[in-house]
């Protein structure tokens, strides 16, 4: 059984699978909408955030490759 969950904008249900391009949106519109709260910092981190310890610099070069690769499988996103 598929997992369903509750859509952060709107609160419709959305099956988190693949061919939910937008998840946890039900809609790119959804997904904007957050985005708008985010930048207008109507949401926030409550708490500033601490690192336990420090990466070194192979990890952070390491962390910092794989965001690129998630970001380029989705290029699209501002489209």
């Amino acid at each position: 059984m598929p997992t369903v969950v509750k859509c952060p904008t709107c609160s419709s249900s959305v099956t988190w699978s693949e061919e939910s391009q937008f998840r946890p949106f039900c809609s790119k519109r959804c997904q904007l909408i957050d985005l708008g709260e985010w930048s207008f910092e109507n949401n926030k981190i409550s708490t500033a955030i601490q690192a336990d310890a420090e990466l070194d610099p192979k990890a952070a070069q390491d962390l910092i490759e794989d965001m690129e690769a998630l970001l380029a499988k989705n290029d699209d996103f501002f489209k």
